[in-house]
């Protein structure tokens, strides 16, 4: 399954992961703590993931409920993937640098990521 939401739709897919399964009322409610979002708009949004199979509609209730097909893992891997086609020219060591660069990590991600790295040596 090779699914891309777009922007607009990660920030539906959040609420849907954090929430679990919710109606559009619902998820509007949550877009608009963040920014201006018309009602009609995220009902749109959320037919057209349907659509595309990024969301699941259950249409046996009265409210129609809404549940991500897609995980939060399998998102962020095509984001991932396609930052670093994109940005990076395929470099996962431009990637890393920059965003380590960028972003200050915690002590306790710099661990994690040391470890990391010791895994991934050994496999060599």
């Amino acid at each position: 399954m090779d699914l891309k939401p777009t922007e607009s739709e990660l920030e539906i897919l959040q609420v849907i992961w954090k929430k679990g399964q919710c109606s559009v009322r619902e998820v509007h409610e949550e877009l608009t703590k963040n920014k201006d979002a018309g009602y009609t708009t995220t009902l749109k949004l959320m037919q057209i993931m349907a659509d595309k199979g990024l969301v699941e509609r259950d249409t046996n209730a009265k409210i129609h409920l809404y549940k991500a097909v897609i995980s939060r893992e399998q998102a962020q891997n095509t984001a991932l993937d396609k930052i670093l086609d994109t940005v990076f020219k395929g470099s996962t060591a431009d990637l890393v640098i920059q965003a380590l660069g960028q972003h200050r990590a915690s002590s306790d991600e710099i661990d994690a990521i040391k470890k990391y790295l010791q895994q991934f040596e050994r496999k060599d």
